[in-house]
This record gives structure tokens, C-alpha cells and sequence, in this order.
């Protein structure tokens, strides 16, 4: 089996990587840059997924493509947001159709179903994005879905936000505040229920999927989590810095995200600042039954685990300028006097 991995160089892309390896699957990744943590065995293609021929070089021969490829949540520009996520989408679903590949994986996000009017989430929901990330990511699946309709196997896999060892990002942010004391916020009383997933189980996912006959949709979540609030009181105990979750009043903390957002004064997106105080999580009965899929990790095990990951790891971060978003450190920005107040 040989797998074409785009987007490989990135955080999730990473581990996807090396669990195609762990089964003896031949590995190439297509990126714009290459990661200094790439196996010497996989191959490195370098491209942009807006390139219709860079694509197609890159598909040639493939067995399998895991669709990794994406402007995320934090970028500003919806003209980029929209280039890449939705016009490269099909770039990559055209390549690899005509250059005969068994199936399509496409990572897509929970996102696309915005603000829940209905919980749990499930497949047979339509997406309704309402902000300009959730609907971009959701143009790419209608890109699939027109794919499918003409017989190519495509799998879309909607994630939870993923967690794990190395992830970080926003959850930088979230772990130097704990690193020196700070508190945390939780929006209102913080019992908001919100699910994420373990990247090592978003990877088994996606290979179960990329394997599974047929195309299908799948919502991909853990199946131990709870509040917003119990979670992050579990890490700050776990990290025993004097940290303490408190809550904020809901409407003034959300106008304020968005504000500082559109202003450029904050790293966060509109999807964090509709998003954190809301209760989120997806039904995954259907998942685990059709995939044959056990999500191994809880909401507090995985955040724990990459806690404890960055404290090993800061030096070495923080003097990585290369890193990606998904791997690397953000600017705090007006962030850095939030902490202050709490």
C-alpha cells in the first residue's frame, strides 16, 4: 500500500505519518515545507495543494490520500481561507480520482455545524456553518459529496478538536498560563460539556476509513469527556501550579473575543469566541460501530499528556521559529492582560 499524506509536515499530519508506518504502509507526504521530523523513509513532495499539476505529480501512483491540506481557524484572510480549503480540496479530489487512488480521506472539522441547535451532533445533520472557517472547510465537503455522487470513494471524517502529545497552538497559550500560576477562564459557570479527540485516535480513524469499502461521513469525538470547567480544574490539579479555573460573565468575555479578533489584537478566531462557552460534542455510536473504532483516550488523559509533553519540550520550542501553528507557539497578544485580571 502506498499512502499519499497532504499536509504531512503539520502537527496532525505528523502522527498520521507514522501510523501508516507502523503498519508497513509506504508513506509520501506533499506540503509546502518540509518538517526536520520527517522518517528518512517517507518521501517528501513539495507543492501547494492551489497547484492543479503540484497536485497531481504528487497523487501519481497513490493507493490511498489522507487530506490533511488546511487554512485554519486562525487565519483572517477568507480569501485564503476559501483557496485552500475549498478550490485545493477539489484540486486534491480531482487528482486523486484520475490518478486511480482507492479512496479520499478528507479531515474535515465539527466546525461546520457552528453553533449546535441540536446535541448531540450526528451525521444526518445538516452542517450549517456561521462563521467564515466552519463554512470554507464545509465547501470542501460539498466538493467531496460531488465526488462521491460520481462514484469515486470518498471518507469525510469531521473531527473534534485535536489533542495529544505536541499539539499545540492555542493550547500553548492555555499551558503557559498553568506554567506560571495563572488562572483560567471558563465562560459562565463553565458547565458547558465539550469533546475532543486524541490524535492517535483520529489517525486510527482515518486509516479505518480509508480501508472501509465505500464512502461515508463520520463525526469523530471521544467518549469519556464532561464540563468544560471539571476538565480544565483536572489539568490545573494535575499541574500543580496554583492555578484555578474562574468563571467570567458570558456575553461581555464573548463581544470581547470577538472584538480583540477583528482588531488583530488577539490570536484566538471567531470560532473560539462562539464556540468555548457553548456545549459541543458529536454521537459516535454509528462511528464506532461501522468503523470497528475505540477512542482510547479521555478529555482530561489527553490534555494531561500534553501538558506534561510541553513542560519537557518548552526550551526547545520556544527557540523553533520554524515550527507550524498546529506545532509551534502563538503570540499571546491582549491575552497577555487578560491574565492578569483573572
Amino acid at each position: 500500500m502506498t499512502s499519499l499524506v497532504a499536509g504531512g509536515s503539520g502537527y496532525f499530519g505528523h502522527v498520521l505519518v507514522n501510523q501508516l508506518l507502523a503498519r508497513g504502509e509506504e508513506v509520501a507526504v506533499f506540503d509546502l515545507v518540509d518538517s526536520t521530523e520527517r522518517p528518512a523513509n517517507v518521501r517528501f513532495i513539495q507543492g501547494d495543494i492551489r497547484d492543479p499539476a503540484a497536485v497531481a505529480a504528487a497523487c501519481a501512483g497513490m493507493d490511498f490520500v489522507y487530506h490533511n491540506i488546511a487554512q485554519l481557524a486562525l487565519e483572517k484572510s477568507h480569501a485564503l481561507l476559501h483557496s485552500v480549503n475549498r478550490d485545493g480540496t477539489e484540486n486534491m479530489l480531482r487528482a486523486a480520482r484520475d490518478a486511480g487512488a482507492r479512496k479520499l480521506v478528507y479531515t474535515s472539522t465539527a466546525a461546520v455545524y457552528g453553533v449546535p441547535r441540536k446535541l448531540p451532533l450526528t451525521t444526518d445533520m445538516e452542517p450549517t456553518p456561521d462563521e467564515e472557517y466552519g463554512l470554507a472547510k464545509y465547501e470542501g465537503e460539498l466538493c467531496c459529496r460531488k465526488h462521491m455522487a460520481e462514484g469515486f470513494d470518498v471518507a469525510i471524517l469531521r473531527p473534534m478538536p485535536i489533542v495529544g502529545s505536541g499539539r499545540l497552538g492555542i493550547y500553548h497559550i492555555l499551558f503557559e498560563w498553568i506554567r506560571g500560576g495563572y488562572n483560567v477562564p471558563v465562560l459562565g459557570s463553565g458547565n458547558n460539556r465539550f469533546q475532543f479527540i486524541h490524535a492517535l485516535d483520529f489517525a486510527e480513524a482515518c486509516i479505518l476509513a480509508a480501508h472501509k469499502p465505500g464512502s461515508g461521513e463520520y463525526n469523530i469525538g471521544t467518549d469519556r469527556y464532561g464540563t468544560m470547567r471539571d476538565m480544565l480544574e483536572e489539568l490545573c490539579a494535575a499541574a500543580g501550579t496554583g492555578s484555578r479555573v474562574r468563571s467570567v460573565p458570558m456575553a461581555p468575555a464573548v463581544w470581547g473575543m470577538k472584538l480583540t479578533t477583528l482588531l488583530g489584537l488577539s490570536p484566538l478566531g471567531l470560532f473560539h469566541a462562539q464556540l468555548y462557552g457553548r456545549s459541543v460534542y458529536v454521537d459516535i455510536t454509528r462511528e464506532k460501530a461501522e468503523l470497528a473504532w475505540q477512542p482510547r483516550y479521555s478529555n482530561s488523559e489527553m490534555l494531561i499528556e500534553n501538558y506534561q509533553w510541553y513542560l519537557e519540550n518548552r526550551e526547545r520550542i520556544m527557540a523553533d521559529t520554524a515550527r507550524t501553528s498546529s506545532r509551534g507557539p502563538l503570540k499571546h497578544g491582549v491575552l497577555n492582560l487578560v491574565k492578569h485580571l483573572l
